[in-house]
């Protein structure tokens, strides 16, 4: 670039702020829809995967590890520490200001590490103690950087899911649940193989999604979420050496249920994420489930089953103006699939590391939160989509009436009740491949030698009719 000179150009004072302005996370600005396009989308989980988030969560830990160690008789030189001293450590532990994490950054520029940056900077609020001026060096006591940071993820993680995920998924289960209830009774031609099949109901095939999303939803909640605090490759080396006294299985196991996380006593330098791929698996699985409702609700669409009711000033097409795109559900479907993609990913990369440690899953561990992200934003798209549809029940019931050859099937199985020779080869001749009418199939019934009760029955019985149990699971869902 050539040089810039003063006047008329610009200065280099003026592009170094033009730089600074382009760098200000903006929703404009942002490289991530997350935190551009899908901004609002997804705001709750800001707070907790942001590097801020992170950070807070990393100096909770440091802060609430040495309030523990202040707590074991058997570390002599934390003994009587004034209030003050462990009130200072609860404040660092409750929260963190914007201010306080660019502290930590700006700490991180000049030792490039992060954990390090946080030491640095607890020891400096805690400077301002008397009482821990002299026992400054008790932060990060005999930790790794693992240590700090298992733990932190692991909090991130369960507060995403307990404070987010968990009732963001019960009002979309509601949501399907209270569909069922609506449309339980309405009639629709089933299609397996996408062909004419056995009728079930409108609210039945709803019913079928909301169990699945409650059963995979019950399997994520209860993933344990583990973690670990046990020194540079798990056999607390360094703590038996300064405090051979002191039994740290079952201090640390205090420290790490004091969090409300499961203990692992069992890992390497770092806690070996199996949990974590529990926990992204279950996700994924949800997300898989939602991507068949979104599938399933496209072509209900696309079939008039549902009509999508148009929204004021909102455009379908650039250049038909008819068109009402299901693209809630289709929007709902991309973003489900980025986030299993990363999901699956995570789940099967974070387990696996070279002998006691290697480092690819740090920068692994910084997309937790985009793919959780992705998945909560198409949650949040398909609530959207199922709030704008209304079902036509006149278009279920041209359908039904199009196809009376389903009634094939309760005929046939009438006929093999009562010893009719070749019933589904009977059906078959008459129906495979072809349209029957209501008046052919009843003159077909009428020569059956079958009791009269069951005859009758089959004449009265249509399309419509023929839904089996359909309306009560759906009503009982």
């Amino acid at each position: 670039m050539r040089p810039l000179r003063r006047g008329s150009e610009i200065t280099d004072s003026a592009i170094s702020d033009c730089k600074r302005a382009t760098h200000v996370t903006t929703p404009i600005n942002a490289i991530s829809p997350i935190d551009g396009r899908y901004a609002d989308k997804a705001a709750e989980l800001r707070p907790l995967f942001s590097e801020r988030g992170l950070i807070r969560q990393r100096v909770r830990v440091e802060a609430l590890w040495l309030k523990a160690l202040a707590a074991e008789p058997g570390i002599e030189e934390l003994r009587d520490l004034p209030p003050a001293a462990l009130t200072v450590l609860d404040t660092l532990a409750a929260e963190l200001t914007e201010a306080d994490a660019l502290e930590v950054k700006r700490i991180e520029r000049e030792t490039n590490h992060d954990v390090k940056a946080v030491e640095y900077f607890v020891k400096s609020r805690l400077d301002q103690v008397p009482a821990w001026r002299t026992r400054r060096e008790f932060v990060h006591f005999a930790c790794t950087s693992e240590d700090i940071n298992n733990l932190s993820y692991a909090l991130m993680l369960r507060d995403a899911r307990d404070q987010v995920l968990l009732q963001r998924l019960d009002t979309l289960i509601s949501r399907l649940r209270a569909l069922a209830h609506e449309t339980a009774s309405i009639p629709m031609m089933s299609r397996t193989h996408g062909q004419p099949a056995t009728p079930t109901t409108l609210g039945k095939e709803i019913a079928n999604f909301t169990y699945r999303l409650a059963t995979q939803r019950a399997k994520f909640a209860a993933v344990a979420i583990a973690g670990k605090m046990n020194g540079a490759v798990g056999n607390f080396n360094a703590h038996l050496i300064a405090y051979p006294a002191v039994d740290w299985l079952k201090l640390t196991r205090r420290f790490v249920e004091s969090l409300g996380l499961q203990w692992n006593p069992y890992t390497t330098q770092i806690e070996p994420h199996d949990w974590m791929a529990e926990y992204f698996d279950a996700l994924a699985r949800i997300n898989t489930v939602l991507i068949d409702l979104c599938r399933d609700m496209w072509g209900y669409i696309s079939l008039g089953y549902f009509r999508q009711r148009a929204v004021a000033g909102e455009v379908g097409s650039s250049t038909m103006p008819h068109k009402v795109n299901p693209i809630d559900f289709e929007n709902a479907e991309g973003n489900l699939g980025v986030a299993n993609a990363l999901l699956r990913f995570l789940a099967d990369k974070l387990p696996v590391s070279r002998w006691q440690r290697d480092l690819t899953d740090s920068t692994v561990l910084r997309n937790i939160g985009v793919a959780v992200s992705h998945g909560l934003i198409a949650w949040r798209s398909i609530e959207r989509g199922l709030e704008r549809v209304d079902v036509d029940p006149e278009r279920l019931a041209e359908d039904l009436d199009a196809n009376w050859e389903l009634l094939a099937e309760p005929i046939q199985t009438v006929m093999r009740r009562y010893g009719v020779e070749n019933a589904y080869e009977q059906l078959k001749a008459l129906t495979r491949g072809q349209r029957v009418s209501a008046s052919s199939l009843r003159a077909f019934i009428a020569q059956l030698a079958i009791p009269d009760a069951a005859k009758q029955a089959l004449l009265e019985l249509t399309p419509a009719t023929y839904i089996g149990a359909a309306a009560r699971l759906a009503k009982e869902i």
